[in-house]
């Protein structure tokens, strides 16, 4: 009985400091979104979405930052998506136990890891310090640097798991390997390998310090990607520390819609993988 009433004991203490954890840790979360949404959602109006960043005292809206982070998040994401696809369909299929394979899988890891900052570093030194300025296709560079570790992950587990007797009945018929892969692999990859995707898109979309060091920032609207291009975590960073509150108020709004833009892509992705799972 002694030892039965000890385990009771310490089961009910370990259940109570999980559930006090939970609590603590959930406490936060919910803290930081309900300051969020007050403060954000006080800001949002039509001025938002239809105006520019206002220069000090001015009233305005977040325009040119949500098409420059629209921009080059789509270019990113064209960018790295193919790449990333390709690297995982030949560590998949092509090289699954080569050396080659096994280093790639290493430097993903690293790069799925690193701190953004890194990339946009690295992207500074490559391309913003070789042509002098900052500019939109540089912060798509480093956002599609970003994108890629990501859907190589994805794209070589998703491919992992079809089942191999779909790849040897589609061999069983004549098909080559890369039609198999088209007509066999991909299709029943696909809901996982997308939502990899979503999930990348989620990740860049609200990174401050690549666009720091590449595109910069632009009060303006323009759609010169050879030049400064605003977008809106950079917005969202620099209205936050200035001391005027109409800046302040426009950063709360524009990290509510940054949050908004990846619960959505985090739903969808979530919605996607069960609906491959169901399959």
């Amino acid at each position: 009985m002694s030892l039965y009433t000890s385990r009771r004991r310490t089961n009910v203490i370990a259940t109570t400091l999980c559930w006090t954890g939970t609590v603590f840790g959930l406490a936060w979360l919910v803290l930081i979104l309900g300051a969020l949404i007050y403060e954000g959602a006080r800001g949002l109006s039509p001025a938002v979405f239809t105006e520019m960043t206002p220069p000090p005292g001015a009233t305005g809206g977040l325009l040119n930052a949500i098409a420059g982070s629209l921009v080059m998040t789509t270019i990113g994401v064209l960018l790295g998506t193919p790449l990333g696809m390709l690297a995982g369909t030949y560590m998949a299929e092509y090289g699954r136990y080569s050396k080659l394979s096994t280093v790639v899988r290493f430097i993903n890891d690293i790069l799925l890891s690193a701190p953004s900052i890194v990339v946009g570093l690295f992207v500074y030194t490559v391309v913003v310090a070789q042509v002098g300025h900052f500019s939109g296709i540089a912060g798509a560079l480093a956002l599609g640097v970003l994108v890629v570790p990501v859907v190589v992950r994805t794209t070589e587990d998703m491919l992992l798991l079809v089942p191999l007797p779909l790849r040897e009945a589609a061999t069983a018929l004549g098909l080559p390997r890369s039609h198999m892969l088209m007509r066999v692999a991909y299709r029943a990859a696909k809901s996982g390998i997308v939502t990899g995707v979503l999930l990348a898109i989620a990740r860049v979309s609200g990174e401050t310090a690549p666009l720091l060091f590449t595109s910069l920032n632009n009060q303006f609207w323009s759609t010169d990607l050879n030049a400064p291009v605003s977008s809106l975590p950079v917005v969202i960073f620099q209205f936050a520390l200035s001391p005027y509150k109409d800046w302040q108020q426009l950063a709360w709004t524009g990290a509510l819609l940054v949050t908004i833009a990846v619960l959505l892509l985090s739903i969808t992705a979530r919605a996607l993988s069960s609906q491959g799972k169901n399959k």
